[in-house]
């Protein structure tokens, strides 16, 4: 997922329609700076990442989402697996994903002791964690992103002190300041250099495609809510955007 930039820049790959900022920022940054991959603009919609949990838990942590919930041991206890050895699991994505910075901010938050982080081997497996915590009526506070089917699902972020330029460790940050939340981000679009030569008709289109939350949140909801497939999820969706499609088109 971090090598898919440097892959566009030197030209095995054309496009990437969708880069966040938070996840993959540093990646898409360090492959323009090279020179080959060219910034082709944002989407409409705004990105957050961060930790989250299903409504219907909130009986298991009174108090969320504001994340000082998690202190109390009628919380946290509710939240313990086979795997967590004794404290309350945050299932995190794949460890490429955003590394340590959730381990570092259980730490900043000095709710280490109570808390401990997984990682999950794909976002198949998150989707699953919460299929299964419904199915069985347990706790589980996971990794979650917006935008996103879940937008839809009744899943809510955990409200954590606010984020701020270098609050992180790997940006300058302190263990005091390193229990920051998540910072909205930018969704933008990438291209290879050569891209509008090798394909022209494809540019004029790229260059004007702006999804907004709402409309990814769909395209996700068809594939992992109701099953779709990728090309049936888009026919589907373009049968529904006929007008916006056209637009982009022209």
């Amino acid at each position: 997922a971090q090598a898919v930039y440097e892959s566009i820049r030197i030209g095995d790959i054309d496009i990437s329609h969708e880069v966040w900022q938070s996840a993959f920022g540093k990646s898409f940054d360090a492959a323009r700076d090279k020179g080959g991959l060219l910034d082709w603009g944002d989407h409409e919609a705004r990105t957050l990442e961060d930790m989250g949990y299903p409504n219907w838990v909130e009986k298991y942590c009174p108090g969320l989402p504001n994340w000082e919930a998690l202190k109390s041991e009628k919380c946290w206890k509710n939240f313990v697996t086979p795997d967590s050895g004794g404290k309350g699991r945050w299932l995190e994505g794949p460890y490429e994903w955003h590394t340590d910075v959730m381990p570092n901010r259980l730490k900043g938050l000095g709710i280490d002791d109570l808390w401990t982080v997984k990682f999950a081997g794909s976002a198949d497996a998150l989707w699953a964690e919460l299929k299964a915590a419904k199915a069985e009526g347990r706790g589980t506070v996971i990794f979650n992103w917006s935008p996103n089917f879940t937008d839809a699902a009744g899943i809510t972020f955990i409200e954590f002190p606010p984020y701020f330029e270098g609050c992180r460790l790997e940006n300058g940050g302190t263990l005091e300041t390193t229990g920051c939340g998540s910072p909205k981000g930018w969704l933008k679009k990438a291209a290879h250099i050569k891209f509008p030569i090798t394909h022209p008709d494809a540019y004029k289109f790229y260059t004007k495609m702006s999804f907004t939350a709402p409309q990814i949140g769909l395209m996700a909801d068809l594939v992992d809510s109701q099953g779709m497939d990728h090309a049936a999820a888009a026919t589907e969706f373009i049968a529904q955007h006929r007008d916006l499609i056209d637009l982009w088109k022209n």
